[in-house]
């Protein structure tokens, strides 16, 4: 068997780890969205594939026999689409899919389906921040009555594409009570953020209740109809059983 992990998560660096340390035959792909991505202890690529057909050569050329998807929730045309180029092979494929994010009490939560969702429900006059990365970032231009503050892990070198923002550079992880304190500190007033899942990420949705900040938090894309584990361990354990 050789692996091919979709890397990009902590899920992913973890996992990358003990296949290593297990001896088992894997090379991990990154997708590039981040300028100086942490090691993983498997031979890695960086960079998309060039498209489906660039795809489908590269598992041919490198003998691949598995794919073990354990990019970001938010990754849907990645996941998507090697699901079904592993259907079309007769490939094994998993995806490793943390379970989301569930408001509790105390918190203040809007659920929106799109980005452009979120300027119906913030007045006007708001400080938002957002932390969403980049990718969709020109989908908030239509909050133009508000302050808007995206933090990014890699501040880009170009202007703030709306005139109503500005870039914050952060290094995660943050705890809740960085968290706390940085939203305090910029009088935030709502919250945006992906349900991505995950303990460490949670932190900014624990901080925003402590706070009582409203929170419009970003649904899901649909996720491939493929086999699905949501831990380190039960994905450890389809590799094994291959």
């Amino acid at each position: 068997m050789t692996l091919l992990l979709l890397a990009g998560t902590g899920e992913a660096k973890t996992i990358a780890a003990r296949l290593h340390a297990s001896g088992i035959a894997a090379t991990a792909s990154l997708a590039g969205a981040s300028r100086a991505p942490a090691p993983l202890a498997l031979p890695t690529r960086s960079g998309g594939f060039g498209g489906e057909a660039a795809f489908r050569t590269y598992l041919s050329d490198q003998a691949i026999t598995a794919v073990l998807d354990a990019t970001h929730p938010f990754a849907d045309r990645i996941s998507q689409r090697t699901a079904r180029v592993c259907a079309d092979l007769g490939m094994p494929y998993c995806q490793v899919l943390r379970p989301p994010w569930t408001p509790g009490p105390g918190d203040d939560w809007t659920l929106i389906d799109r980005e452009e969702e979120a300027a119906a429900h913030i007045p006007p006059g708001s400080t938002v921040f957002l932390a969403t990365g980049r990718q969709t970032l020109h989908r908030f231009a239509n909050l133009s009555a508000c302050t808007v503050i995206s933090r990014q892990i890699n501040v880009p070198d170009t202007p703030f594409p709306f005139p109503n923002g500005r870039f914050l550079q952060g290094d995660p992880p943050f705890s809740e009570r960085q968290e706390y304190d940085l939203f305090k500190s910029l009088g935030i007033d709502w919250l945006i953020a992906k349900n991505a899942g995950g303990t460490t990420p949670r932190t900014k949705l624990d901080a925003a209740r402590r706070l009582g900040l409203r929170v419009a938090l970003i649904n899901r894309p649909p996720q491939p109809d493929a086999r699905r584990v949501e831990t380190v361990e039960d994905a450890l354990a389809w590799v094994r059983s291959l």
